[in-house]
């Protein structure tokens, strides 16, 4: 199998480094087309080609403009989502590695369809060594009239400011990297008002990842409708993975929807040593599981197959877990990171995961019991529903798939669990 290049297409094409070699291969073509349309026919765009978000909630995209495109305000935002805080998650730092002035352009683009007059770039602080790409990216989109007042004759000004985060994996939730840019901690907040009405220093804001922003100049210049020939009717186009664990060779793969999970295993060179794979999860750390069995393999990789066997698109991640590692392991791994990285702001969340944990831990020393099970699941299903933001929503995905997906894990022998 082969990957297609449709959001990739600049990869290796250009210095990125010069706004003069990303112009030779067509660079703010699409800027140029966009400020000929209106805002609401560059959303129509995206909703022409069923465009979900990527950075895990799946939201249609075209629509999300649209709307963002009708909240009153002259001093609307747009935040480009670039914390990737998702374990197994990293196909974000390949968009921004290969082709920053593409990121560039579509913040702008999104500038202009929203009528906003500032972008902020939120950056995972582990990216760091990708800051002075950035910086000196919009530095030249600046000097070159991309950036700053009356683009391109147009009598539109916006300009982009980076910021980088401190390493908390929360502030990939909107309300919480609002925050942060603001200066204040990281931590989420109750809504409404969503962020569309009031965002960041309480002005009207539109934020998406950086996946999502980076397919909008392609789009614009897809006369020719190649995007829509990919994928399936209800999941159009290609999507950015990014497959982690005990493969061959991990990696990030541009893939078409309707993919087989198999055929996606054998783009990152198969499992090591050709073992049994115990535990799939999709959707990074948040996402849920499911075992390696010829029926899952075969599935393919759209929002509606993965839906139908219990697992999500979500950010992106692909985790392939081998048999070395038991059930019980693999989710007492996957919680000690959740119990890390909760803010400690909601009690769901920060009491669900101290208690689930120690769980966790009763169950690798096969000394938990039935009704100790059955809180654990409960504490589990009360999180999900009750949390503040979406860690907490998310965080007990796997532990609640894994209930299902592999019960005898769970059953109780003798006062205690089999670990497996």
């Amino acid at each position: 199998m082969e990957q297609v290049r449709f959001l990739t297409q600049n990869f290796g094409r250009y210095d990125t480094s010069s706004i003069g070699s990303y112009m030779k291969i067509g660079g703010f073509s699409a800027l140029k087309k966009a400020v000929t349309m209106d805002g609401e026919d560059i959303a129509a765009c995206i909703a022409e080609n069923k465009v979900k978000g990527r950075g895990g909630a799946e939201y249609d995209m075209g629509r999300k403009w649209s709307q963002a495109r009708k909240v009153a305000g002259n001093n609307k935002v747009i935040i480009c989502n670039a914390d990737e805080g998702e374990t197994t998650t990293f196909k974000d730092r390949e968009l921004i590695k290969n082709d920053p002035f593409n990121l560039i352009e579509a913040m702008i683009i999104a500038g202009y369809t929203m009528g906003a007059s500032d972008g902020y770039i939120y950056m995972r602080a582990e990216y760091a060594c990708f800051r002075p790409l950035l910086l000196n990216a919009i530095r030249q989109a600046k000097n070159y009239g991309f950036l700053g007042e009356n683009i391109l004759g147009r009598g539109f000004n916006f300009d982009i400011h980076l910021y980088s985060g401190a390493g908390a994996y929360v502030c990939g939730e909107g309300t919480a990297l609002i925050r942060s840019i603001e200066g204040k901690a990281g931590r989420p907040r109750m809504k409404p008002p969503f962020i569309k009405v009031s965002g960041v220093f309480a002005r009207p804001t539109c934020l998406n990842n950086v996946e999502s922003l980076s397919l909008v100049p392609h789009l614009l210049l897809d006369d020719e409708k190649i995007y829509q020939k990919y994928g399936t009717e209800d999941s159009v186009g290609t999507k950015m993975i990014s497959v982690a664990g005990n493969v061959n060779k991990p990696g990030v793969f541009e893939i078409p929807f309707g993919t087989k999970l198999r055929d996606i295993i054998a783009l990152a060179g198969g499992v090591q040593g050709g073992r049994r794979i115990q535990v799939l999860q999709i959707g990074g750390a948040s996402g849920k599981v499911q075992a390696g069995t010829d029926a899952v393999l075969d599935t393919p990789y759209t929002y509606e197959d993965l839906r139908a066997i219990g697992l999500m698109v979500g950010s992106g991640g692909f985790l392939v877990v081998d048999e070395r590692t038991s059930v019980i392991d693999f989710l007492r791994m996957n919680q000690e990171f959740f119990s890390e990285e909760c803010c400690g702001q909601c009690t769901p969340c920060r009491e669900g995961n101290v208690h689930i944990a120690k769980y966790l831990e009763k169950i690798a020393d096969g000394t938990i019991t039935q009704d100790e099970l059955d809180l654990m699941a409960n504490i589990a299903e009360v999180m999900s529903r009750s949390s503040l933001c979406g860690l907490g929503e998310t965080a007990q995905n796997s532990l609640l798939t894994a209930l299902n997906v592999f019960p005898d894990v769970f059953t109780v022998h003798d006062g205690g669990v089999r670990h497996a």
